[in-house]
């Protein structure tokens, strides 16, 4: 029997606990390693990045980290950066956790606040405004 909110695979199945868990572990030690300057790569350590959520794959093995540099400038020399250092934070991530694995770590751009951003224009338009207090 499958737990509830289990993901399955089926479309629209949410990640797991274990999943939300082991994400939220892998974002903090991410984080952590990047803010105290924990990596060799020039271009990182002149740069403030945000990571904002970290998605695991069902099987624990993939970790894609969603991420921001601080102002939101700089961000494709950013994603090459932690691109070009993944082995190296792959090995670091995984040296403070206890996991069977070490996760491959993926990196992609946080667009939250785009989106959050884009609602509040949206929402701003006269027209939705009229639309919204009927």
């Amino acid at each position: 029997m499958k737990k509830h909110g289990s993901n399955d695979g089926h479309p629209g199945a949410g990640p797991s606990q274990r999943q939300l868990r082991v994400g939220e572990l892998i974002r903090r030690r991410l984080s952590e390693i990047l803010q105290r300057g924990d990596v060799h790569d020039a271009d990182l350590l002149d740069m403030s990045i945000t990571v904002g959520e970290v998605r695991v794959s069902p099987d624990l093995r993939i970790a894609t980290a969603y991420v921001l540099p601080l102002g939101g400038d700089d961000r494709e020399k950013a994603l090459d950066a932690l691109r070009r250092a993944r082995h190296e934070l792959r090995r670091t991530v995984a040296g403070g956790l206890k996991l069977k694995y070490a996760p491959e770590l993926r990196f992609e751009i946080d667009d939250t606040f785009d989106r959050i951003d884009a609602t509040a224009r949206l929402f701003a338009d006269e027209k939705v405004r009229r639309d919204v207090e009927e």
